[in-house]
This record gives C-alpha cells, sequence and structure tokens, in this order.
C-alpha cells in the first residue's frame, strides 16, 4: 500500500470515499439483518431462542476474524486482504438472500461476519497511513461518515424491505452497491512494494483466542435466557472463557512470534484507548437495543414509527460528526471526547425519567442527543488510541480494537437486558402485592375505571397496566447505568497524551 508521499492528493480522496462507502455497506447488512428479524423467525417457523443464532453467529465469526486482520495484513498485504474480504462478503450476503433453511442462513451469515470483519480495522489503518498526521482528524471523521449515513438507512429501509417486500431483499439489496465498492477497491487501492512481514500464523494462540471469545460471546448472548450461572452450560462456557484465555496470555508472553503482541499496552495512548473504545462499544447499542421493545411494549407504536425515531440518532451522529470537523481544529481532542461522554450522560438521565406517558417529542430529541454525543467521538477516539503508535503497529492494534469494543458491546447488551428483565419482575412482584380485596381504594369504581377485580377483563386490564408500570422501572434503570457507565468514563480521556496534530 502507497504512503502519503507517493499517493496523489485526487487518489487520496478516491480511496477515502470507497472505504468509506465499503464499511458502511458492511455496517449497514447488519444492522438490516437485526430488523428483518420477526420476518425471518415467521418465514422459518423457528423459536426466539433459534432466531437469535443469526445474530450470534455472525457476531461469533466477526470476533474471530477481527484480530487476524493484524497477520492478514503483514502477509498478504492490504489491497489482496481487502479485495477478498469484500468479495467473499459479496457472496456470502447473495447466498443469505437465497439461503432454503434457518441452518444454512446461519451458516451463511457466520460467512458473511468472518469474511467482512478485516474491512473495518484495515480500512482505517489504509487511512492513517496514505494521509499525513495533520489531517487524520478530518478524514476519520469523513471515514464515519459511512456508519452514520448506516444508522440512518437502516431502520428505515430494513422494516419497510422486509414487511412490504421478503426479508431477503435485506441481504440481496446491498449486493449492487457492494459490487461497485468491490471494482472501486480494485482501481483505487495500490499495490504494496514491500515484502510480506508476517510469517506463520501463530495457530496455538490463535485458536486459544478464538475459544475464549466465542465462549464469551455465546455466554453473554444466551445468559439471561438460561437464566445465567443457574444454568450448567452457561457455567461451561464460563469455564472455557477463562481457560482458554489463561492459556492465550500464557502462550503469548512465552513465545517468541505471538499471534498479539502484548507490548502494544505499553503505549499508554493505547492502553487508555482500548479502555475507553470498550466503554464506547457497550454505550454505543443501548438505545439501538432497548428503545424498540420500550415503544412497543408502553406505548404500542408500530415498526414504520420506530424505524422513524430510531433514524433520528444516525441523524444526530451526521450532526455531530459535521460539529467535530469544526471542533478539531480548535480544540484538544481529549475535550471533545470528555464532551462526547458528558453529552451521552446527559442524553442517559433524561431518558431514566422517561414514564407511561412518554411523549413522541420526549424520546425523539434524547434519541437525537444520545446520537449527537457519538458522533463527536468517532473520530477522537481514534486520534488519541493511535497517536503514539508506529506506523507498521496500525493494523495488529486496530483489529486488537475493535475486537474489545464489539466485546464491550456484547457485554453492555448482556448486562442491561439482565438488569431491565430482573428489576422488571421484581416491580412486579412488589407492585402485584397491593392488588388485594382489603386493598379500599380497588373498591371504587369512579377511581378505578376499567381497571377492576369484580370482572375477568377488568382483572385482566388491572395486571396488565401493572406488567407495563413495571416494565417502565426496568427500562428507566436501563438507562440509567448507560448514563451512568458514560459518566464515570469521562476523566479517563485526560489520562492519555494529547495526539500532535502536525
Amino acid at each position: 500500500m502507497s504512503d502519503q508521499t507517493t499517493m496523489t492528493p485526487g487518489r487520496r480522496r478516491a480511496v477515502l470515499v470507497t472505504l468509506t462507502a465499503t464499511v458502511g455497506i458492511f455496517v449497514l447488512t447488519s444492522t438490516l439483518a437485526n430488523v428483518a428479524l420477526p420476518q425471518i423467525q415467521g418465514a422459518f417457523a423457528a423459536t426466539q431462542d433459534q432466531i437469535t443464532w443469526i445474530v450470534t453467529a455472525n457476531l461469533l465469526a466477526m470476533a474471530v476474524a477481527t484480530p487476524m486482520s493484524g497477520w492478514l495484513d503483514g502477509r498478504f498485504g492490504r489491497r489482496r486482504v481487502m479485495l477478498c474480504s469484500s468479495g467473499g462478503f459479496i457472496a456470502a450476503s447473495i447466498l443469505c438472500g437465497l439461503a432454503t433453511s434457518l441452518e444454512e442462513l446461519v451458516l451463511l451469515r457466520a460467512a458473511q461476519g468472518f469474511s467482512g470483519a478485516p474491512l473495518l480495522p484495515l480500512s482505517q489503518a489504509i487511512i492513517i497511513n496514505i494521509y499525513p498526521r495533520a489531517q487524520h482528524g478530518r478524514v476519520l471523521v469523513l471515514w464515519s461518515m459511512g456508519v452514520t449515513i448506516a444508522n440512518i438507512i437502516a431502520p428505515l429501509v430494513g422494516g419497510y424491505m422486509s414487511e412490504d417486500y421478503s426479508w431477503r431483499w435485506v441481504f440481496l439489496m446491498i449486493v449492487p452497491p457492494a459490487i461497485l465498492c468491490f471494482l472501486a477497491l480494485w482501481h483505487f487501492l495500490e499495490k504494496s512494494e514491500a515484502q510480506p512481514t508476517a510469517g506463520r500464523l501463530d495457530w496455538f494462540g490463535f485458536i486459544f483466542l478464538a475459544l475464549s471469545v466465542s465462549a464469551l460471546q455465546i455466554m453473554l448472548d444466551r445468559g439471561q435466557r438460561q437464566d445465567w450461572f443457574d444454568s450448567p452450560e452457561i457455567i461451561a462456557e464460563a469455564i472455557v472463557a477463562v481457560g482458554a484465555f489463561y492459556l492465550f496470555l500464557v502462550h503469548v508472553t512465552t513465545t517468541d512470534k505471538p499471534f498479539l503482541q502484548l507490548r502494544l499496552l505499553l503505549d499508554r495512548n493505547y492502553a487508555v484507548g482500548i479502555i475507553i473504545g470498550f466503554t464506547f462499544g457497550m454505550l454505543y447499542f443501548t438505545t439501538i437495543v432497548l428503545q424498540p421493545t420500550m415503544l412497543q411494549t408502553l406505548q404500542g407504536y408500530p415498526d414504520s414509527l420506530i424505524g422513524i425515531i430510531q433514524s433520528t440518532r444516525g441523524v444526530g451522529l451526521l450532526t455531530g460528526s459535521f460539529v467535530l470537523l469544526t471542533l478539531l481544529k480548535n480544540i484538544d481532542p481529549r475535550t471533545v471526547l470528555f464532551l462526547g461522554f458528558l453529552i451521552q450522560g446527559v442524553a442517559g438521565l433524561a431518558m431514566s425519567q422517561f414514564d407511561v406517558n412518554m411523549t413522541l417529542f420526549a424520546v425523539t430529541w434524547t434519541t437525537f442527543l444520545q446520537g449527537f454525543g457519538v458522533g463527536m467521538m468517532w473520530s477522537p477516539i481514534f486520534l488519541v488510541t493511535f497517536a503514539t503508535l508506529a506506523p507498521q503497529h496500525v493494523p495488529e492494534a486496530a483489529s486488537v480494537f475493535h475486537l474489545l469494543r464489539n466485546i464491550g458491546s456484547s457485554v453492555h447488551i448482556a448486562l442491561t437486558a439482565t438488569l431491565v428483565v430482573r428489576t422488571s419482575r421484581a416491580t412486579y412482584s412488589e407492585m402485584i402485592q397491593a392488588l388485594n380485596p382489603f386493598n379500599e381504594t380497588l373498591a371504587f369504581e369512579s377511581v378505578m375505571g376499567q381497571w377492576s377485580m369484580a370482572s375477568e377483563s377488568g382483572l385482566a386490564a388491572l395486571a396488565g397496566e401493572v406488567g407495563r408500570q413495571a416494565a417502565l422501572v426496568g427500562y428507566v434503570n436501563g438507562y440509567f447505568a448507560y448514563a451512568l457507565a458514560a459518566i464515570l468514563v469521562m476523566p479517563l480521556a485526560f489520562f492519555a497524551k494529547r495526539p500532535q496534530m502536525v
């Protein structure tokens, strides 16, 4: 891959646009598939437990393949890896749209995640390599636009395509633009003149890490449904995750050529950056996961309206990115990171004040604000994390960064779901105790209205309202935990050294 001293400005811009679109399509596919899950479940007559494997298989494959990106780059070169990754992703997407069984679709989703996983870290490494350090802040903001636009399009298009046409078009519709991106990668990415620097793959290190990450991912995905450590399955997965990770640490600290170099963690900015990236991953999906079920359960909103509301998060992302283009010229990126977490904390606190009569405006502006905070943080996180690393270490470091970011998302989704479900159940148990014949309030029909213990319909209405109120408590607790995490991590930004932009 050419560096900044040999590539013309016009070619740099073409590469930037190509990589932005490529990453956007990859992210768009993952989000679209999640939107179409109810239609896929109906098409294959699958249970809730079975249908979640469509998401789990994709996440597992991405988690396994992402750490390999650095080694693949050193062994085969970025251009070859990007083309093979993009081509494999296109083929897997076509086959997903043509799948005839749930088992086939799960395997193809795994292939889609495995083949597309290197696109994100290697595209970031290419941009950092071809642009001078003084321009990294601006170009990384522009590069993140692909993810931003995907967040706007996916909720709107996904529900429309799957409901009015077929879930198959969720996969097939991205094939034409993905082919265009493949052709652009073929044309604009230059062949590297450097010889391969990576030797044989450290199979022991790779297998231990893959086992650990896979077991952790499955445990987090199935934990709540299996009642966590009351389940032998979850206990077994936890033992495998911890044991394999221990063997991985022992191996990489004692072998001459480890799969991943732990000495990268000695770089202060990188060590701080991956912690911030892990937390950023935790916060990124909170509203995406909690909001649809909350609005359906408490307000009865249709899918089309929920899609519009979720798209305002993407508008907030886009707005935050444009504001960031101005701020990075004059403000320390660490300060922008601090402000981004602060804005997310404020949004989370506002969401934690929701009640069962929440207005559409309250939901929309808080969703926009959460997206705005995320949009302000994309580029500063990368600037801080990779500011002091040598260019040759960026592909491997980016692979680990994105792996931990994805794990952070999985951890937070699992913990938040557990918090919401368990606090809702506890609240329901407490509230239901007041519904008994000795409660004098229940005797006044003028006060109770349709809620009555004298008829089956009234009793059902009363139980439904108690369930709705209890569910609200669970959701606001989830949003409060989200706000608390954002506020606690804010000072961490200043533990890193200020990136030198010149």
